[in-house]
């Protein structure tokens, strides 16, 4: 007797994925173009027709806990080969992002954010809540942290300086004390790391379990030890964007990316240099031009920039590509580069009030980024990386 198997369609989880960008999936007829012209796709069940397949049947556990649907890199050379229009690239993209939704929201006490994030007319409440909490810990600073103030007292009688300054007549502390910045920061990056950690262990296991039904892997268990001795290896591919490489469509995609990409991990190491130069040496900022990791900072700055332009210029050549989720996370990065560099611009030429608006802009952008980073589609950074892992460890060909 031939296996049988209950196919049980979620109808909602079809209007969702056609409403978050993959509103051509009912255009596939199973032609299979996709799946031979995706140049990174594996030879054991490549993607993305059984993809397309799935999310016109509405099977929702079956594609959500898939690896495969991270392994895609939206490359786009599918979508203008396929005969029918029916764009598999941009379907898996929808996909994806109803994936990090979905797994978003089972974070406890903030999983509600998840659909915040992906609704436009959600936009004004989530920068609301940080530009009113930045602007009280402006008025903390300006007005009771002024010398002589509450917190001023309060901070020297515990032999704590306040506001961390040098001599130069403008300084964002001056504006939002150092002390309040990574009181709001560091808590909202650590719950950010502590979310992804939760979902990505559901995750992984769910992906191994696809797998093993698909007999897309020979491992009966998921060893998380040799696991993570996969990473390295992965890494390297990231840091090279070899899979980018192999893309023919798209190709120049690859480029923005690396710009994006290597330019926030270079102001990672900036502002984690300047962490240990404020709290642990005790030398506070503004720091001079002339030393090393302000140029590295300025260059990451640009080439963040400079990236995202790049992909938005991309992005509108072709407006059908590009659905709410993309212009919100491109939007970000270029605003979020941008002012930190007109900050910093501004600064040095004197303009206190301008230094100061430009700076509160860039910290509403990075509490988006940090706050919502998983639950925007910027998480699939995180769960491709872990998808691309898996895929390394299962021996996914």
């Amino acid at each position: 007797m031939s296996n049988q198997y209950l196919i049980q369609p979620d109808l909602t989880f079809i209007d969702e994925v056609m409403a978050l960008g993959g509103d051509t999936l009912k255009k596939c007829f199973q032609c299979a173009t996709c799946s031979v012209a995706c140049p990174i796709a594996p030879e054991n069940s490549p993607f993305p027709r059984k993809e397309m397949i799935a999310a016109s049947w509405g099977l929702k556990d079956k594609l959500v806990s898939s690896a495969d649907i991270w392994l895609c890199h939206h490359c786009g050379d599918c979508t203008a080969l396929c005969p029918r229009g029916a764009k598999p690239g941009e379907t898996l993209s929808a996909i994806r992002s109803y994936a990090i939704s979905d797994y978003a929201s089972s974070v406890p006490v903030v999983g509600k954010l998840a659909k915040m994030v992906t609704n436009p007319k959600k936009l004004a409440i989530l920068t609301a809540v940080p530009a009113v909490w930045l602007a009280l810990m402006a008025f903390i600073t300006m007005v009771l942290g002024k010398e002589g103030g509450i917190m001023d007292k309060l901070f020297h009688a515990v032999g704590v300086h306040w506001i961390h300054h040098t001599d130069a007549p403008i300084a964002q502390a001056r504006f939002i004390s150092s002390w309040l910045v990574d009181f709001t920061f560091v808590p909202i990056f650590t719950a950010s790391i502590l979310a992804f950690a939760y979902v990505l262990r559901t995750m992984l296991k769910d992906m191994h379990a696809n797998a093993v039904a698909e007999g897309k892997t020979d491992k009966d268990t998921l060893d998380f030890k040799a696991y993570f001795k996969t990473m390295p290896a992965v890494i390297k591919k990231v840091l090279s964007h070899t899979q980018f490489n192999e893309c023919g469509e798209n190709k120049a995609r690859g480029t923005a990316h690396m710009m994006v990409l290597f330019g926030f991990i270079g102001c990672f190491i900036v502002t984690s240099i300047g962490f240990f130069f404020l709290y642990i040496l005790g030398i506070p900022g503004p720091y001079s031009q002339l030393w090393p990791f302000k140029w590295l900072g300025n260059i990451s700055g640009i080439a963040i920039v400079i990236g995202a332009a790049l992909m938005i210029k991309e992005r509108l050549a072709d407006k059908d590509l590009s659905a709410y989720k993309d212009w919100y996370l491109l939007g970000l990065v270029l605003i979020l580069g941008a002012t930190g560099l007109l900050t910093q611009m501004a600064r040095l030429a004197g303009m206190e009030f301008m230094t100061y608006a430009i700076y509160y802009v860039h910290l509403i952008c990075v509490f988006h980024l940090f706050a919502y980073l998983p639950f925007s589609k910027l998480a699939h950074a995180v769960y491709r990386f872990a998808a691309m892992t898996y895929a390394e460890y299962a021996n996914r060909k």
